[in-house]
């Protein structure tokens, strides 16, 4: 799913299924709730859980999905047998009735790649307040995916996490998607008074804009995993754009040292970002992570960039998008397209003002 649609009158979504079959069935039902949401001006992107009660379901198995950390049909749906089987005072009969219901519900079959393709057509994207920025990345930040990006230090990571914050609460007309922001701060760089700055900048009222940002401070890798369970129960509430985590890899980085660790901080960031990724897909947020580097002892000291992105192939398979940050000249930053499906290897300058990315100073 992702933020699609804005009208002068009404603030709504439309949905695309990026793992569903487009049946005529499907269709109906999808032009029947999306009138109903023009109507009332009030559509969502994802089902409530609340939904399988009319299906059967009791509501004490709801609540214990609930306390699961299951929110919406979709998670239910995309989850395992054995993954839901571990929900305390669930039954395997319970659960395979439970996963019978919720295929009915949500569609998760072939499609054609014309179908594909008009679902693509419908993406948001965030703007990052630079205009070359935005054109090297065709719009902005996507929405439904995850985008990494890395670099040294002073090279403008957590200023575009802060402007972020802000813009997609704009109208999508301006490059914003109408919702609000979760920030997940690992390294106590999160400064509020950057919003309003911000916020000033592009004629939003300070005060709104903090008040749509949800921030939290995790204080190790476990907590950093929790807080992922507390954002899905909050954006089942409300309306989201984005959810930003600075840095992803930081705690672990800390939390798990030497060889004798590494398999198991790999795996435990494994699932922190397989979390991350079922949050994109289920609400149709942008996921936004920022990444530390090292030096590369294989790279020649004298070569353009001889640092390498940490967390190996893990954090490289999960992101889809991954952005190199460097230094230029005085506030001038560069952006390298270091890995993407879609965007071709390019570079875009920007800078790193009082009130968040602008373009970059000559």
């Amino acid at each position: 799913f992702c933020f699609t649609a804005h009208t002068r009158q009404h603030r709504y979504t439309l949905p695309i299924e990026t793992m569903a079959a487009v049946a005529q069935q499907y269709y109906e039902e999808a032009a029947q709730n999306e009138q109903m949401g023009e109507e009332d001006g009030t559509y969502i992107a994802y089902q409530p859980l609340d939904g399988l009660q009319e299906h059967g379901v009791a509501v004490n198995d709801i609540q214990k999905l609930n306390d699961a950390g299951f929110h919406t049909v979709e998670s239910v749906a995309h989850a395992t047998v054995r993954k839901l089987s571990e929900v305390r005072g669930l039954s395997e009969a319970k659960v395979l009735k439970i996963k019978e219901i919720v295929k009915g519900m949500v569609v998760m079959e072939f499609k054609t790649a014309a179908d594909a393709l008009e679902d693509r057509k419908s993406l948001v994207t965030l703007t990052t307040g630079s205009t070359e920025l935005d054109k090297l990345l065709e719009g902005g930040i996507e929405t439904g995916s995850i985008t990494e990006v890395f670099g040294e230090f002073r090279t403008g990571k957590t200023q575009l996490c802060h402007t972020l914050c802000v813009t997609c609460q704009m109208p999508v007309t301006d490059g914003g998607a109408e919702g609000k922001a979760i920030y997940i701060d690992t390294e106590g760089t999160f400064r509020p008074q950057r919003l309003q700055a911000i916020a000033e900048r592009f004629g939003m009222d300070p005060s709104v804009a903090l008040e749509n940002v949800a921030y939290a401070r995790a204080h190790n890798s476990e907590h950093q995993t929790e807080l992922l369970k507390m954002a899905a129960a909050i954006m089942s509430q409300d309306r989201y754009a984005l959810i930003v985590v600075d840095s992803a890899t930081a705690l672990y980085r800390t939390d798990y040292s030497g060889r004798g660790e590494l398999s198991e901080r790999q795996m435990q960031l494994a699932q922190f970002l397989r979390q991350l990724t079922r949050l994109a897909e289920e609400f149709g947020v942008a996921v936004f992570i920022t990444n530390q580097v090292v030096a590369n002892p294989d790279g020649m000291s004298f070569a353009k960039d001889s640092t390498k992105p940490i967390g190996g192939n893990i954090i490289a398979h999960a992101s889809t998008t991954r952005l190199r940050l460097r230094k230029g000249r005085g506030e001038n930053r560069i952006c390298t397209v270091f890995d993407s499906p879609t965007l071709p290897e390019a570079d875009a300058s920007y800078a790193v003002g009082p009130q968040g990315i602008c373009d970059a100073q000559d």
